[in-house]
């Protein structure tokens, strides 16, 4: 496949610029609206049965779209976390038999388990915003948990539709192989801006949403010297040749993946986009039609590293 650098794309918009920031936390609320509805129909057949919690999802959706607004209610997750369970809690009360109830449990367990990553984001959301041009050492044995549990979570909330293995000697039919390779130059720890990790789960997770299951998917982070490189590609439905150099547009998406739903908001590639610029870097996409999709970064390191 023919790489194409990507150099530029139309200028963002404030409340743009403040979605690519708070990308990963857009991601996990999303998600909590999907486990919200499931619970509603099982407890009484309405998705919205409970009204508090879908209003609360939707307006911190809504903070998101400000810096102010954003950072405010990162700050506030354990609060969120108390008015939604205590709703359900409520619900329950009137449902008692409804606690034994295993797709029920199921959501309520996946419920928690998004507020523990969406605690962990908004921390990291807090960090960068205070020093959004840092470089930092990251465990590369850290941040291959980080993507195993990301993964792992992602099979739950699809019940288990899909399985992500990381050896092919295990990969089934419906399974997803991921070769993950991490490398850093001073031995586990990698030198890097803590946003990367972000990027990289992002990546990863549109390369599992456009490859059919039986795929595969290989992410590769590298930190050696004076520059960072980072690659995704994978086996999916690639994208056509014109719409290559304005896939990253802010929003946009192929036009061969309209049918595929997401609970993101189209916007994975810009921030990758984003953030190689951000940093000095550049960015190259190469990909073809039925074969896959390959996204390359490189940012160079400070020399304080």
């Amino acid at each position: 496949m023919d790489e194409v650098e990507i150099t530029e794309i139309p200028p963002l918009q404030p409340n743009e610029k403040s979605l690519l920031e708070m990308h990963s936390l857009l991601n996990i609320l999303n998600v909590l609206r999907g486990e919200l509805s499931l619970i509603g129909l099982a407890l009484a057949n309405d998705d919205t049965l409970l009204q508090e919690s879908h209003a609360l999802c939707r307006r911190l959706i809504v903070s998101l779209c400000s810096m102010d607004g954003g950072l405010a209610m990162a700050g506030d997750m354990d609060l969120h976390q108390q008015q939604v369970l205590g709703e359900i809690e409520e619900a329950f009360s009137t449902r008692p038999a409804a606690r034994d109830n295993l797709e029920v449990t199921e959501s309520v367990a996946n419920l928690r388990s998004a507020f523990a990553i969406l605690r962990v984001r908004a921390r990291e959301v807090l960090a960068r915003f205070k020093h959004p041009e840092r470089w930092v050492y990251c465990s590369g044995t850290r941040l291959r948990c980080e993507i195993h549990d990301v993964m792992l979570a992602m099979e739950r909330t699809s019940r288990h539709r899909f399985r992500v293995v990381y050896n092919p000697a295990l990969q089934r039919p419906t399974d997803y192989y991921l070769d993950l390779q991490i490398d850093g130059s001073q031995g586990d720890h990698l030198w890097m801006p803590p946003v990367i990790k972000d990027v990289l789960r992002d990546l990863i997770a549109n390369a599992r949403k456009y490859t059919p299951p039986g795929g595969r998917i290989t992410a590769a982070l590298h930190a050696r010297k004076r520059t960072l490189r980072l690659v995704v590609e994978d086996t999916g439905r690639g994208i056509p040749p014109r719409e290559i150099a304005t896939v990253v547009h802010f929003g946009r998406r192929a036009s061969n993946v309209a049918d595929v739903r997401t609970m993101g908001g189209g916007f994975g590639l810009t921030k990758a986009f984003f953030v190689a610029k951000q940093f000095g870097g550049r960015f190259w996409i190469a990909s073809k039609l039925g074969v896959g999709t390959r996204i390359r970064l490189e940012i160079p390191a400070p020399r304080s590293g």
